[in-house]
């Protein structure tokens, strides 16, 4: 579980990446997260806790998941080749279950009887509400009513393994607000419950743990698509909200001479309210117990956000994120509402693959990167970080089923 060489020094003791993250959180929580941080030390060194996560995720989610080379698509655009690593075969449908198996099995360690957490898009929730049901511990899952409405799939999904949902009613009823009815709820009883956050945000030790547990996507693409070319991808990119599949993906490569593209949602255009690009628009602030790029209004409040993408609403990021923006290493991208659509749509149409909104981001990235030199050969790897299914009535409803998408 350990990351690439030259993470493996970050965060520091304190939880900063350069000067992002750290704790900022009530007295009542420090106490709490000093365990969780103790807890997960050992047990990250621990042959028995690696060797049990090893063989759930070969036995029970299916991994490795495969590269694919998408050569229907990448001979429609040109010269460049669209790489997919496959997080939308992983067992429930995306990336989100490696970190929530990892912390199922962090809680039975520690001995707590509930997981807790927030959803956005519900595949955090139907994850940890499936590791919950795996390791036989309560759970509950806080989401947005707006959420709630538009997710209704990946709701059943959750209230049949057994969860309790429970919507939150406050703001703009998304996945902020989800985050926030989530802590607030685990501050109640942190001796028995502990918090599994979606994504490589909130206070230290949440942002390393999630990190931690999602490289093995990158461990993996890595090899694979050095055993499918012989070569190393030009470009290796990722959607990025909280940012979990995109540090996970990254951390596989950063250490090798590739481009590194997170891509943002730009939602319907720049004005605050109307997108969630926090690395291109925000600046410096505190959110949820860390520091970060933050989207905020006039007084200094978390400001109002908007995706098609419920997974990618939200006004902060990953603190690593904002580290490795700052650096240079990695280049933040965006891509808007209509771009991610079209990316959906050609996708599903030219691969057979429906692919989940938040990852249509990435694929509409490495689609324009296609388009703006057709005549350069290079190689795009994608992080396919979920499936459409819980998309599909949405995007049915409000866009049809995609014959205006044709190459």
């Amino acid at each position: 579980m350990n990351p690439s060489s030259s993470l493996r020094h970050s965060p520091d003791s304190s939880g900063f990446f350069g000067k992002y993250g750290g704790i900022f959180v009530p007295p009542q929580l420090e106490k709490p997260l000093a365990e969780v941080r103790e807890a997960y030390e050992v047990v990250s060194r621990s042959h028995d806790f690696i060797e049990e996560l090893r063989r759930i995720r070969k036995h029970f989610q299916g991994r490795p998941t495969p590269t694919y080379h998408a050569a229907r698509l990448s001979k429609k655009l040109g010269k460049t080749q669209i790489y997919l690593k496959r997080e939308d075969l992983n067992h429930t449908g995306a990336h989100k279950l490696n970190h929530c198996m990892g912390e199922g099995l962090l809680a039975r360690y520690m001995g707590k009887k509930k997981l807790i957490a927030e959803t956005g898009a519900g595949m955090h929730g139907v994850a940890l509400a499936t590791a919950a049901a795996y390791f036989g511990l309560e759970c509950d899952i806080y989401m947005g009513e707006v959420d709630i409405a538009k997710q209704a799939p990946n709701v059943s999904r959750m209230q049949i393994l057994g969860t309790r949902l429970i919507p939150a009613t406050h703001g703009l009823k998304t996945l902020k607000e989800a985050v926030d009815s989530a802590l607030t709820a685990y501050m109640e009883d942190p001796e028995n419950q502990i918090y599994c956050i979606g994504s490589v945000v909130g206070p230290h030790p949440f942002p390393m743990m999630v990190r931690d547990f999602q490289h093995v996507v990158g461990i993996e693409a890595r090899e694979q698509f050095l055993e499918m070319t012989g070569n190393l991808p030009d470009i290796v990119t990722a959607c990025v909200g909280g940012g979990s599949n995109a540090m996970g993906m990254f951390a596989g490569f950063i250490d090798d001479p590739v481009e590194i593209h997170g891509v943002e949602p730009l939602g319907k255009g720049s004005t605050l309210g109307d997108h969630s690009a926090t690395m291109t628009f925000g600046k410096e602030g505190i959110i949820h117990g860390f520091r970060c790029y933050l989207l905020q209004d006039e007084e200094g409040n978390p400001g109002p956000v908007h995706s098609i993408a419920s997974g990618l609403d939200y006004p902060g990021v990953g603190p690593e994120h904002c580290h490795l923006k700052d650096s240079g290493r990695v280049k933040y991208h965006t891509a808007s509402d209509k771009d991610a659509v079209e990316a959906f749509y050609v996708l599903s149409r030219n691969e057979g693959i429906i692919p989940a909104l938040e990852s249509s981001h990435a694929v509409a990235h490495a689609i324009r990167l296609a388009r703006q030199n057709p005549d350069e050969a290079r190689t795009v790897l994608v992080n396919l970080s979920g499936r459409g299914d819980k998309d599909m009535d949405y995007m049915i409803e409000r866009y049809g089923t995609g014959g205006d998408y044709v190459l």
